[in-house]
């Protein structure tokens, strides 16, 4: 029954569910259209949204306002980015320095506001010495009342000086000592303490060439040299003068004080000679050492300047320059055969600039007077006006680091910076890590050992650990004596300094110990440590800043970074020292950026050409690529890109630019020292070998940064 019931209907019953049928399946049509007609504008309105909310927003922080008007001073917009990104981001910059040159001033500055700024500290500690050193040094009234007397006491605790005042002829080798040792100053060679040049890399006394008061170079002009000369006698003469010497004798005295120096530049080999000899350095004994330089009492000098080591005959040194100290033997020996006082002279000379700093207005404006001529003479730009406080502020900073250190890293350096310049580097070493497995001249063994290398590496930002505990840092200074003239409190600050760094290197010490200041701009792959460092000075505006849209701290310091990542290859990249690589492939790569740096019009006609030139560039161009594979990694992961506002830049055009504002530097202000190439080059091989740049900046093809051909070694 129940079947028959569902299938049988009577006929009246049919009719309406025929024609409700009809009516419906329109009805059913029209609302389905109105349904979908709703979905695809209601995802519509979801995907504008998504896109609108993903899509670059100006950063309208304090941070990005500042750095807006940064960008906005130093670009030249009107120039073709495709032809000339140098002037791009940097033809509008003002003054001689580097982007780091004025990172390291705001630095200063930072750090004279820390000093400037009133406190008390528990009596004897090393931030009460050091503010009241800060203090004694801006008493230029004290300093000035003092006159010469402060500097005369020390030249008669060398045995006098023949010019000025009665002269007790002392032993050579005792004057020495007690320069090297008491007052820091080597006139005929360094000597200092650094990591052995092979593994395992223990500490190792290192004899090196002098640092000279005097500009020579290797080449230079006659002209030029003659009027360098000229300058330095002038102020000799005025040293001489200023002390109470005879004009005539003091006239006499300087100008074999210049030979003596002109001859001992003559002795020096250039860098790329001893490289080109495989002589970069020899370990001898100090007995062997005293054999082939007889002039100097080696063992009585060095074990005066390194007092916390016992030191004997057969104790190992490194030596730099071998011929050099032979030569720098027999002249000295030449001289204590006829004129011993005029080598007595040519070491006071010396020392009496190197005080300069903590001696009255007279020798300070005698110094500054040579180095506006010597700058001149050099075709560099002079130099900013004296500023006694800045001064100050360095030789403080310099003799007080770890007493000032946990201030300055406090005051700009707070832990969400840490946190986001440690997250930046992680993601730079892993854009790093994938790369090193895409490099053709690599075989699958050296890869892994490259990549292991990379793992394990270790980084420190910020400051050395031990400088953050007040305790640790205070325990440094209880040598130091202040007064009773500042030169004497000037000369304690050297001896503790120099004490600290040598007990820093005979310590049993679990972390690696810095080469540069918190402050400092300058960031370091140590090969004996296995360590790169960033100090806080360095990963700051205009380089990096929390708030800063991500594609300028990839840009500027994520390259930086990647940069020092790269250095830890260095050695792989010497012919020989990779023999399982594919060397033809690795010589290609090498060739082709060789060519390619070559053929940029360089400014001042410097040439591109040196095997270690060629290294630094290499690493620039692998920089840039790593940063900017680190950025578009981010880029997938995390939506919400900023931008800078009122530049018209996108993210990724904002990335090249942050690169290249790093670079940025007046072209007249290329040292010829310098290891980089002119910024010109430092902006503009990279940017070329990438084709990222060419196709963010509609570049037509043939443009000089979006050349036919490129290069990647890394």
């Amino acid at each position: 029954m129940g079947t028959l019931w569902s299938q049988e209907r009577p006929p009246e019953e049919e009719q309406p569910t025929e024609q409700r049928s009809r009516w419906w399946a329109p009805a059913r049509r029209l609302l389905t259209a109105v349904l979908l007609l709703g979905l695809f504008l209601g995802s519509s309105v979801v995907l504008f949204y998504f896109l609108w909310s993903c899509g670059p927003r100006p950063c309208k922080t304090p941070a990005c306002w500042r750095l807006l008007k940064y960008y906005q001073a130093s670009g030249n917009t009107s120039v073709p980015p495709c032809t000339d990104f140098f002037s791009y981001a940097c033809a509008e910059a003002e003054g001689a320095n580097t982007s780091f040159q004025a990172l390291a001033e705001e630095n200063k500055s930072r750090l004279q506001k820390i000093l400037d700024a009133p406190r008390s500290w528990p009596p004897g500690s090393g931030e009460e010495k050091a503010f009241q050193f800060y203090r004694s040094c801006l008493d230029t009234d004290a300093i000035e009342a003092a006159g010469a007397g402060p500097l005369r006491q020390v030249i008669e605790e060398l045995g006098g000086w023949p010019v000025s005042s009665n002269w007790t002829s002392l032993d050579f080798n005792r004057t020495l000592r007690l320069l090297m040792s008491q007052y820091d100053h080597f006139p005929f060679f360094r000597a200092y303490l650094g990591p052995h040049p092979t593994p395992s890399h223990s500490p190792i006394i290192q004899i090196d060439q002098p640092e000279f008061d005097v500009p020579l170079k290797q080449k230079q002009e006659q002209k030029i040299y003659a009027q360098i000369v000229r300058e330095y006698l002038t102020y000799l003469n005025q040293l001489g003068s200023l002390l109470g010497g005879d004009p005539i004798q003091v006239q006499q005295h300087a100008s074999v004080s210049i030979s003596i120096t002109s001859r001992l530049f003559q002795f020096l080999r250039p860098l790329e000679q001893q490289q080109a000899q495989e002589k970069l350095f020899r370990i001898v004994t100090i007995e062997q050492l005293q054999e082939m330089a007889p002039a100097i009492d080696w063992l009585s000098c060095l074990q005066a300047t390194f007092t916390q080591m016992s030191l004997s005959p057969s104790q190992a040194v490194v030596v730099h320059d071998l011929d050099y100290l032979k030569n720098m033997s027999q002249l000295v020996e030449e001289q204590l055969s006829n004129h011993s006082d005029f080598l007595q002279s040519h070491m006071i000379f010396g020392l009496v600039g190197t005080l300069s700093p903590a001696l009255n207005s007279a020798f300070r404006e005698a110094r500054r007077l040579l180095n506006r001529k010597l700058q001149e003479l050099m075709g560099r730009p002079p130099t900013p006006a004296y500023d006694r406080g800045m001064q100050c502020v360095e030789e403080t900073g310099a003799f007080f680091e770890p007493a000032l250190a946990a201030l300055f890293v406090r005051e700009a350096f707070g832990p969400s910076t840490q946190s986001a310049a440690m997250d930046l580097f992680t993601t730079i070493k892993d854009a790093l890590v994938t790369r090193l497995q895409r490099l053709p001249w690599m075989d699958e063994e050296t890869r892994k050992e490259a990549q292991d290398r990379v793992t394990r590496l270790q980084v420190e930002m910020g400051a050395p650990g031990g400088a953050m505990t007040p305790a640790l840092a205070s325990q440094k200074y209880s040598e130091v004596r202040l007064g009773p003239n500042f030169l004497q409190s000037f000369l304690s600050g050297i001896r503790a300094r120099r004490a600290r760094i040598i007990q820093s290197f005979l310590e049993p010490f679990p972390h690696h110990r810095w080469q540069v200041s918190p402050w400092g701009v300058k960031a370091y792959y140590s090969v004996s440590d296995h360590v790169v460092v960033f100090p806080a000075g360095l990963l700051q505006p205009p380089f990096f800043h929390p708030a800063y849209p991500r594609a300028v701290n990839f840009g500027a310091a994520g390259s930086i970074m990647a940069r020092e990542l790269l250095h830890i290859f260095d050695q792989l990249l010497f012919s020989g020292n990779c023999l399982a690589c594919d060397t033809y492939a690795l010589e290609r790569e090498l060739q082709c950026l060789e060519r390619g740096y070559a053929a940029f019009p360089s400014p001042g006609g410097t040439s591109f050409g040196g095997f270690h030139l060629l290294l630094e560039s290499a690493a620039d161009v692998g920089a840039l690529a790593i940063a900017l594979q680190a950025y578009n990694k981010r880029l997938l992961w995390r939506r919400g890109e900023a931008t800078l506002p009122n530049l018209d830049l996108t993210p990724q055009q904002l990335f090249f630019r942050s690169y290249a504002q790093v670079m940025c530097r007046e072209l007249s202000t290329q040292d010829s020292q310098d290891t980089q190439s002119p910024p010109t080059l430092r902006v503009h091989g990279p940017l070329s070998n990438t084709l990222a740049f060419s196709r963010h900046f509609q570049c037509p093809q043939g443009a000089l940064l979006n050349p036919s051909h490129r290069c990647q070694l890394w």
